[in-house]
């Protein structure tokens, strides 16, 4: 597929300047032939032709614009046009007889209109290169700030990337009694998703999934600032409900009306599971939901609170946290893959690599995050 033309995504203003100078630059072919053949064209003809000079080639200009590769498809026809319409007009209006000698009058008129053509010719190349050195040095100058806005965005990409592994780690840090696995699939080149293993001073670990409304570098940058208050709070409270409180109360009024959803997990040694949710997914204790209570997410209700959940986890026990990015995955009829989907490849011991890669195969259209806590035996 042909990427567009620059003259397609050019202001219309230096669209219209620049056929207006190929107009203008053309219509001197129909005063040049009016030289050439010594004025003996009837004004009305000589009028018809300077004019269809400058619009054929405007034709012709525009056309080789818009279409570029295949400008001949209107070339040929502009051209066989052009060739049949300049004969008609020859032959309704012909050349006056060429004249063995002239009167006085006779050659002051030749001469007044010569000087007419000369004239014309200097007015309308002159118009012509103004229209394209106004175009060149505008389009030069939008080319230069497109430009420093596609470096100044790379930058920015780059360093929110950056930012992304640390939101989203590749590694995990070691945690006693369990095994991590994740994946994490972006919609964008930066995405909205983030998940943390945070190891606890106590021995225990933090393990924590969220999602930031809406995409791209903004959702990333609320990210960080989620990712950065998380382990602030998390180094004075170890207690799930106490840690969503905390970011709830931070980032009540820094979102700007959007939300973050957020699942907080504390990992005991023994086995022990602590659950906090603001308004995320539930995870999945071994193919089957695990049944929280109702919150809100993060942000919206400065007073919300998070009730505490706790679970026990036998050897081999997994523990499934995602994103909605996996369920609401979307084919091109619009169906979407579904929570029981979801469910059903867990009970039937599909890693987090599975789950991911079939939410993909159906149609992402959201971030993905999967992650598994496993009890070691």
């Amino acid at each position: 597929m042909d990427s567009p033309s620059p003259w397609q995504t050019a202001p219309r203003k230096a669209v219209v300047i620049f056929l207006l100078a190929v107009f203008f630059v053309f219509t001197t072919l129909g005063f040049a032939n009016d030289i050439i053949d010594m004025g003996r064209q009837p004004r009305l003809r000589f009028v018809i032709s300077v004019v269809l000079s400058g619009l054929f080639a405007v034709g012709y200009a525009g056309t080789g614009i818009y279409l570029r590769k295949k400008f001949w498809i209107a070339f040929i026809p502009l051209f066989v046009a052009q060739f049949l319409i300049m004969g008609v007009i020859a032959s309704f209006f012909a050349d006056a007889p060429w004249l063995t000698q002239m009167n006085a009058a006779q050659l002051n008129s030749l001469h007044t209109r010569l000087i007419f053509d000369g004239a014309a010719i200097i007015v309308t190349v002159t118009l012509g290169y103004v229209g394209f050195s106004y175009v060149s040095i505008s389009e030069g100058k939008r080319h230069l700030r497109s430009q420093l806005e596609k470096t100044s965005l790379e930058s920015e990409m780059a360093a929110a990337r950056e930012v992304q592994r640390v939101m989203v780690p590749e590694v995990f840090p070691q945690v006693a009694g369990y095994t991590i696995d994740s994946v994490y699939r972006p919609a964008a080149e930066v995405g909205g998703d983030f998940f943390q293993v945070i190891p606890m001073a106590s021995g225990r670990a933090l393990a924590v999934i969220g999602d930031v409304s809406g995409k791209g570098l903004r959702a990333a940058m609320i990210v960080s600032m989620i990712v950065g208050m998380l382990r602030t709070v998390s180094s004075f409270t170890e207690e799930p409900a106490e840690i969503l409180g905390e970011l709830n109360r931070r980032l009540f009024g820094r979102m700007h009306d959007g939300f973050a959803t957020c699942l907080v997990v504390r990992l005991e040694l023994e086995g022990g599971i602590t659950l906090a949710n603001a308004g995320h997914l539930p995870p999945y204790r071994n193919g089957v939901e695990v049944a929280l209570a109702g919150s809100l997410p993060l942000g919206l209700e400065v007073s919300a609170t998070y009730p505490q959940t706790l679970l026990q986890m036998a050897d081999r026990d997994s523990l499934v946290l995602l994103t909605d990015g996996v369920a609401e995955a979307q084919n091109e009829q619009r169906a979407l893959l579904g929570f029981g989907h979801v469910e059903a490849m867990l009970r039937k011991g599909a890693t987090v690599k599975m789950v991911a890669e079939s939410a993909q195969k159906h149609g992402q259209n959201d971030d993905i995050t999967v992650i598994s806590l496993v009890r070691a035996a």
